[in-house]
């Protein structure tokens, strides 16, 4: 039986990503997209409906997402899905599914910010 593992979202940023780093030095930045879906319901009425998906990305490619990215703006993202479990101290299991970016491409900025065509380029590790 074959794997597969790849995921490819267009949304928005709902806030500005922040660079981090691991104890090891390694930087990364986490953040959350907004992801649109217009249906029609049973009735014939349009609906919209919006998944909140977590981000994350890894090495060079984060100090350049936070350089280049804030919130409102539109990206593409290439990736592959991966849960995290850990227990709290209390002794609660919780879990998250996040996207491991592996290519972030802008697709607009948000309104009011002027940028360069030359500046709207991929993201790829």
């Amino acid at each position: 039986m074959a794997n597969l593992n790849k995921v490819f979202l267009a949304g928005r940023l709902t806030r500005d990503p922040e660079l981090q780093h691991t104890n090891s030095g390694t930087p990364f930045t986490r953040f959350t997209i907004a992801v649109n879906r217009s249906y029609k319901d049973r009735s014939g009425n349009w609906q919209e409906e919006t998944s909140f998906i977590d981000i994350v990305v890894w090495g060079d490619a984060a100090d350049r997402a936070v350089s280049r990215f804030n919130k409102g703006t539109e990206i593409l993202v290439e990736g592959r899905l991966r849960q995290s479990t850990w227990e709290t101290d209390s002794g609660e299991k919780r879990s998250r599914i996040e996207v491991v970016a592996d290519r972030v491409q802008l697709l607009s900025q948000p309104a009011g910010r002027g940028q360069e065509q030359e500046d709207i380029d991929d993201i790829e590790f």
